[in-house]
């Protein structure tokens, strides 16, 4: 199971309270106030890491809470501040606030820390409170609560390339052949439901194209039917769209059709996905009909076509140059 969206209770440490005490030692019976302050809590800090794939440490434990400040001592001692708690979360989350629906903060970068809540602040001891006419202060304050709220997290995947169809149009197989990716393979009548994001290594050592594979889109994806809002918007940080059709029809559908109808689902999602470059793979081409259903699509689209066969692998080099690196922009 993938888990791309959570809600979750968060809280951070609260600070430590005050305390009242006084010097008592031998042979000075009327020492002065010593009461030390409470140690600050532990913040709430979100930590972006590449190497965590989804969500699921905060789908099954939602609630989160950082350590409070220890409560001060005497001898002018202060409480220790409470441990902060690091969340790691995958790259391409976005924080957003439940109540006001606001989204706060997007995690893109490895390592990238963002302090999400604030610990609260010690109490003062009774030592604040001496003066010239209060010799005995008997006065400490407690520690502040630490900030809480209710936050939704949301994956939105980041990859150079995303790879949009319907399903059984090929993309999972093209995923495997290129990336380090291992979707499963095989003619479903219907679509996977995890997206997953391959890394396409070069010649060179130096250049790799990350490819997220959404799941198959369905007609009305964009209305968020069959989960559509969630698959979209993994690939709403490429920079290239790579639209797979399958060129044969093999479940009585009609290539033609299905590039016009994944057009309209982009555009009603987000008009700006049409200004993005796209690339056509006109899959399946080693089976009867696909050449004249390629003729067809020629006619009707300027968008590159290159096409391919992820069963006998024909045309897959020629597809992996067009996604190179230096021309992805």
């Amino acid at each position: 199971m993938f888990y791309d969206e959570v809600k979750v209770y968060l809280k951070a440490g609260d600070g430590g309270d005050g305390i009242v005490s006084f010097r008592r030692e031998k042979y000075i019976p009327k020492g002065g106030p010593n009461g030390g302050d409470g140690g600050k809590g532990g913040d709430i800090i979100i930590l972006g890491d590449r190497n965590t794939g989804d969500l699921r440490n905060y789908h099954f434990k939602p609630q989160w809470k950082a350590k409070n400040g220890e409560a001060g001592m005497g001898r002018d001692k202060h409480g220790k501040n409470g441990a902060s708690l690091t969340l790691k979360v995958p790259l391409g989350t976005v924080i957003f606030d439940i109540e006001s629906g606001k989204p706060i903060k997007e995690i893109l970068d490895h390592e990238e820390t963002f302090t999400l809540l604030d610990g609260g602040r010690g109490g003062l001891g009774n030592v604040h409170f001496k003066s010239s006419i209060n010799r005995v202060p008997r006065q400490c304050t407690p520690g502040k609560p630490g900030e809480d709220g209710d936050f939704k997290l949301v994956l939105k995947t980041i990859a150079d390339i995303g790879l949009i169809g319907f399903p059984n149009a090929g993309k999972s197989s093209l995923t495997r052949h290129f990336t380090n990716a291992r979707p499963r393979v095989a003619p479903y009548p219907f679509t996977t439901l995890n997206p997953s994001v391959g890394i396409i290594d070069y010649e060179d050592k130096y250049s790799t194209i990350m490819l997220a594979d959404i799941p198959g889109l369905i007609e009305g994806a964009s209305e968020n039917k069959g989960l559509g809002h969630r698959f979209l918007r993994h690939i709403e940080r490429c920079k290239k769209f790579l639209i797979i059709l399958d060129m044969a029809g093999v479940d009585q559908r009609d290539p033609i059709d299905d590039y016009k109808k994944l057009l309209a689902e982009l555009e009603k999602y987000d008009p700006t996905f049409l200004e993005r470059p796209r690339l056509i793979a006109a899959n399946k081409m080693d089976l009867p009909n696909a050449e004249e259903n390629l003729k067809r699509l020629k006619k009707i689209t300027k968008d590159p076509i290159l096409p391919l066969s992820c069963e006998t692998a024909e045309g897959l080099e020629e597809l992996k140059k067009a996604i190179a690196p230096e021309n992805v922009t």
